[in-house]
């Protein structure tokens, strides 16, 4: 799992994959080929790539302007850099730390850095996902459920329920949260915001239900069994699993109901129809009750004034609300003083196209003039 504190380095690797992408496209690795040979070569979904024949794939033409014939490769990564690189918690313990921590203790650490976002006891909240639902075991029958009808609930995919491993947890809390503070948790402290939301999702390790004051360690960890350790396919651990998904993904009959070879798939005029002449025999439905409207003009639609209060809570409070976010919170004078100094348009620029943690305009979908409204009215109060 690549550090999100390594972004430097990251995006040098990304230059670099993206410069062997093409360079794969000009030698043939994805059909870019100089090749005459007229023979498509099957990829992992059962698709097939076509190789450059007369300066075309298949139908189209190759565009030698766009891929390059030779590009900069960039340079092989120094052995700390891929050490930063190489780090991940997996399944059978691999890279797990020692360390300890009880649910009580991770209930304080998540009321103070993830609450915000999470929302109480892990219900979700401001655009950010549960954590968990209830008695894990017993939601595992919503997986079941379908959305056939209106109203209809559909399955519950928070952790306790859904995710099949619970390393993929701990690392992802250790490496990515909190949001704004990403990599400040300490090894203790992801043990007991692991416990914690063990507890709500009330898992059992070993046959204990997780408690307020059940010490989770590493040993204790590696016991944990998840609910749903079963319930995916293709399976992708163990040293044999790329060859396992690659033969798993070669037989279109393990994925759907396709009973064709892939290169026989089915592109045009597939459906056959199932009813040849439709006859209306007495000239239809005339005497509506009550009688059929005949307008065919549109609804009036009620112009509304922006509410700016209204969108700020809806959009933008969960960061600005809270100090532990990391962003200037609202009726905070001295913060927002700083934030002034650059003038107005600097201020509105840097919220409309986003700053540090800051997405543009918050991730809200706002027209500019409706988050200037919004800025405005933080700055009003904050003074």
């Amino acid at each position: 799992m690549f550090k999100l504190d390594r972004k430097l380095i990251l995006s040098a690797s990304v230059f670099t994959a993206a410069a062997l992408f093409v360079a794969g496209c000009a030698g043939g690795g994805l059909g870019f080929s100089n090749s005459n040979t007229a023979h498509a070569k099957p990829s992992i979904d059962g698709g097939v790539f076509y190789p450059v024949v007369n300066g075309k794939t298949g139908p189209y033409l190759v565009d030698r302007v766009a891929a390059p014939m030779k590009i900069n490769h960039g340079r092989i990564p120094t052995e700390n850099e891929l050490k930063a690189w190489d780090t991940d918690v997996m399944p059978d313990g691999t890279g797990l730390p020692e360390g300890h921590g009880n649910a009580s203790e991770g209930s304080d650490i998540y009321d103070a850095k993830c609450g915000s976002c999470h929302g109480d006891f892990g219900a979700g909240g401001a655009g950010y996902p549960s954590l968990a639902k209830g008695n894990a075991y017993s939601m595992m029958e919503t997986l079941k459920s379908q959305r056939s009808e209106e109203g209809a609930e559909g399955p519950n995919r928070v952790f306790g329920v859904y995710w099949p491993q619970a390393s993929t947890l701990w690392w992802y809390i250790k490496d990515a949260m909190p949001h704004q503070a990403t990599g400040t948790l300490t090894e203790d402290e992801v043990y007991a915001l692991t416990a914690y939301i063990l507890k709500l999702n009330e898992i059992k390790i070993d046959g204990v239900l997780v408690d307020d004051d059940y010490e989770l360690d590493r040993e204790k960890f590696l016991k944990i069994v998840m609910p749903n350790k079963d319930g995916f396919e293709p399976k992708i651990d163990g040293p044999n699993s790329l060859p396992g998904v690659r033969a798993y993904y070669a037989n279109p009959a393990n994925y759907g109901a396709i009973k064709v070879k892939p290169s026989e798939r089915c592109m045009k005029d597939c459906q056959k129809p199932t009813v040849k002449n439709v006859y209306v025999t007495n000239g239809g439905i005339k005497d509506f009750v009550p009688p059929m409207a005949t307008a065919k003009d549109l609804p009036k639609v009620e112009s509304k004034e922006f509410n700016a209060a209204k969108s700020y809570e809806e959009n933008c409070a969960m960061c600005h609300a809270n100090k532990s976010m990391g962003a200037p919170a609202i009726g905070d004078a001295k913060a927002w003083a700083a934030v002034n100094k650059k003038g107005m348009d600097a201020v509105y620029k840097n919220g409309i196209e986003g700053i540090n943690g800051m997405p543009a305009k918050g991730g809200a979908n706002l027209s500019d003039a409706e988050f200037k409204l919004i800025v405005d009215y933080i700055v009003n109060l904050s003074k």
